[in-house]
């Protein structure tokens, strides 16, 4: 496994962002957009690795906590390291949820719910565009 981008390696503008990132991936990384459900390239993946930022290669999520929520995007109960994920309260939309950022580069990766499976209770709905799959080898 690589580590991620050091914050100096990170693009500093929304132009070098758009240079760095597919047309899909600044949507969501950067603009807090949302692919639709059952369209994401990793919703089925099932192989062993690391889920990682699309934007700046930070471990995320293991192929481990992911499981089939139903709900459209992949999910995940538990992430790699506490840090490499933050949240914050987002009241887009007329509801109020808890987005899951990228810890390294601040990107938007979805929400997190209270709906999840044992241990944590947590589903991590994350947008398959946001992330990047580091099989494991």
């Amino acid at each position: 496994m690589t580590d991620s981008k050091s914050r100096d390696d990170l693009p500093g503008t929304d132009e070098e962002w758009r240079e760095m990132l597919t047309e899909e991936e600044y949507h969501i990384l950067r603009e807090r957009g949302t692919e639709p459900k059952f369209s994401g390239d990793l919703l089925d993946v099932d192989d062993e690795g690391v889920f990682r930022c699309a934007g700046c290669d930070a471990a995320l999520f293991d192929s481990d906590s992911k499981f089939d929520s139903g709900h459209g995007w992949p999910s995940f109960y538990d992430v790699v390291e506490e840090g490499n994920v933050e949240t914050e309260v987002d009241t887009r939309h007329g509801m109020r949820r808890t987005e899951v950022l990228c810890g390294s580069c601040g990107g938007h990766l979805g929400h997190v719910f209270d709906d999840g499976p044992e241990p944590t209770g947590k589903r991590y709905c994350i947008n398959s565009a946001a992330l990047d799959f580091d099989p494991e080898e």
